[in-house]
């Protein structure tokens, strides 16, 4: 529950106000608005200080962290994998609120654009007081403690590669049971999934086989492996020029 609000017009003042213990980031408000928690919580709003807008930067593209998730769905500069996945991470009318660095705080563990991320490598810059760090996604996603203290203003993602996605779901617009992504940049392929863990993962291509998913009422952990090792040949043959199966 939201009991006060605040937007800073500078990152240093919206870092000192999320150093309160009871502060949370406001963004596209998707997920703060949402919440059924009823513990008194510090709105601080990110929407004034300019980190939106994707651009080209060298042989990486740049994402800013309030950019909307439609954003990236109409952006042309990004691989269209990347955009459908977008699309798919929730109807229009949430993408045009949610924004980029909210999905990567709030870590679905469905998430197939968060999946499409992982699998392209991307950076995440962190701005704390006084400085400005990246990190790979993977360990934000794994370590959620690097966030605290910290504002997510950018993603970075390579602007050249191959890039494939599959998926399994009870229905077309369902979320996914298993969703896999793969990506090369000619050299190596990395694959990333959903449906394996309790976050999106990066899964090396000879231990696909050795993946415990959780079961649930759509699906066994043995029938989620099985999905995963089937998507996987489908993705890596579709980046590599190979044969699905």
């Amino acid at each position: 529950m939201i009991t006060q609000y605040h937007r800073p017009f500078t990152l240093d003042a919206a870092i000192a106000l999320l150093a309160r213990p009871d502060a949370i980031a406001l963004a596209g408000g998707t997920t703060v608005n949402a919440s059924r928690d009823r513990t008194p919580k510090t709105a601080v709003d990110l929407q004034a200080l300019d980190l939106e807008g994707i651009e080209i930067d060298g042989d990486m593209i740049r994402i800013g962290a309030t950019s909307r998730l439609q954003d990236v769905v109409d952006s042309r500069l990004l691989p269209p994998v990347l955009r459908d996945l977008a699309r798919r991470e929730a109807p229009n009318t949430i993408r045009t609120m949610a924004t980029v660095g909210g999905t990567i705080g709030t870590a679905d563990s469905e998430s197939e654009f968060l999946a499409g991320l992982l699998a392209f490598g991307a950076q995440v810059t962190l701005a704390r007081a006084g400085s400005s760090t990246e990190h790979g996604l993977e360990d934000v996603l794994a370590d959620r403690s690097l966030l605290n203290g910290s504002i997510i203003t950018g993603i970075a993602v390579p602007a050249a590669g191959q890039s494939a996605a599959d998926r399994v779901a009870r229905t077309p617009m369902d979320r996914p049971i298993v969703a896999v992504v793969a990506y090369t940049n000619g050299e190596t392929v990395r694959l990333a999934m959903t449906g394996v863990a309790a976050v999106p993962i990066l899964v090396d291509l000879d231990h696909v086989a050795d993946l415990d998913p959780p079961t649930d009422f759509r699906g066994t952990s043995d029938y989620r492996r099985e999905l995963a090792e089937v998507l996987t040949r489908r993705v890596v043959a579709a980046v590599t020029g190979g044969e699905s199966s």
